[in-house]
């Protein structure tokens, strides 16, 4: 296939791969896979049977690569999909969309390799979000939508990010990796909140007879500006009152506008209650966020309630609905399999928040059991997608 992206790719019918033909097949395949071989490494290194050696220490290879491994490969494979239905416009597939992938991958291997040059892993891994912002800036600042130009403003936002948590593990600068680290969970949160005002009333009002989702203005223009005043208050005065106070008020309007979105029928259907729970888990976790600025309980507790609850539930739900939608199939056809792992992971979620929270004593019995759920989970993902994801689309379409 061509590199030229400004121009339409040509799919052909015939063949029986298509990982490459469209961007949320490597990337939600990557994350997929990752997101189960992270955790399993993870518990490897934390119980000791692994040396964890390499570029990061312990606890920071943990939270970078469920970062900007498992959550930026979920949001390069969305956006690589998504941005050509919003704007009409090309986006990267075949050739390009391999090498976009290979530098995703480089970077996840380059981590951990012992003896890798660290200005060589700096590069590697810092170069895989300006390339995707890269690959993309054309539809999303010359298409009718100029709202979508914000997508490039958080590319870079997790950019600045990344670099803050390079700068400290190569000894240019101290105390900047946490700051990185939460830089990047809130431009995660950006995207998420983002991307799911657009498709959760529309999917609940698509999928639930009757249902009719409310969407104010206030609410979609406090989203924004209320985790932008928090995201720079946690950056510069970080854990503090004033970024408590201000995620406190992101968590009361995300309270609002997911209310906004209910209806009693989302329990029909799995593909659906997953967003709708995996969107309450952001709630929660900004409020925990919010009370850990004035003490009352420690960051970690809040921050893993919205990167295991909120942005793991929902991209999993996410990945899920939008493999199915895009390859052809039934979007509310999860199969058995599924929904099991949508419950796995909020069990998950539940015991990494609230099992340390209430006994702390028994923390490393809580991150193992936390941890299992979210391998089975993933496990039970990668064994239903991975034939739908490598697969051409059963109707016979491109992508």
């Amino acid at each position: 296939m061509s590199l030229n992206i400004g121009e339409p790719p040509v799919m052909r019918k015939s063949g029986s791969f298509a990982l490459f033909a469209l961007g949320f097949r490597p990337f939600f395949l990557a994350a997929g896979l990752s997101a189960l071989v992270l955790l399993g490494l993870w518990l490897a290194f934390w119980q000791g049977v692994v040396p964890a050696k390499g570029y990061f220490t312990l606890v920071e290879w943990h939270a970078h690569e469920m970062l900007f491994g498992y959550a930026s490969a979920v949001i390069a494979g969305f956006l690589l999909t998504a941005v050509k239905n919003w704007t009409g416009m090309a986006v990267p597939t075949g050739r390009l969309l391999v090498i976009i992938s290979s530098v995703w991958l480089l970077g996840r291997v380059l981590v951990v390799t012992p003896g890798a040059p660290q200005w060589l892993v700096a590069a590697v891994d810092l170069a895989f979000i300006p390339l995707v912002g890269w690959s993309l800036w054309r539809p999303l600042w010359h298409g009718q939508n100029r709202v979508n130009r914000m997508f490039l403003l958080i590319f870079a936002g997790m950019t600045l990010a990344n670099l803050l948590v390079h700068l400290d593990v190569m000894g240019v600068a101290r105390n900047l990796w946490p700051r990185g680290a939460y830089l990047m969970v809130d431009m995660v949160l950006l995207v998420l909140l983002l991307v799911a005002g657009r498709v959760v009333p529309f999917f609940t009002e698509k999928a639930v007879p009757g249902a009719r989702s409310t969407v104010r203005p206030w609410v979609e223009k406090g989203t924004f500006i209320s985790m932008v005043i928090a995201a720079g208050a946690e950056l510069a005065l970080p854990h503090g009152p004033v970024a408590g106070a201000a995620l406190l008020a992101a968590a009361l309007i995300q309270g609002v506008r997911l209310a906004g979105w209910y209806h009693p029928g989302v329990w029909r259907v799995p593909i659906l209650w997953v967003l709708h729970v995996g969107y309450a888990w952001l709630v929660l976790g900004l409020t925990l966020r919010g009370l850990s600025g004035f003490g009352v309980l420690l960051p970690s507790v809040a921050l893993h309630a919205i990167t295991v609850g909120g942005i793991g539930v929902l991209t999993l739900g996410m990945m899920s609905r939008v493999a199915l939608g895009h390859t052809g199939r039934n979007i509310n056809d999860t199969g058995p399999f599924i929904p099991v792992a949508f419950v796995l992971l909020n069990l998950g979620a539940v015991m990494r928040v609230f099992g340390p929270w209430l006994a702390p004593q028994q923390f490393n019995l809580w991150i193992n059991i936390a941890g299992g759920l979210w391998m089975l989970a993933f496990l039970l993902f990668a064994l239903v997608y991975t034939p739908i994801l490598i697969r051409p689309r059963i109707d016979g379409r491109p992508g």
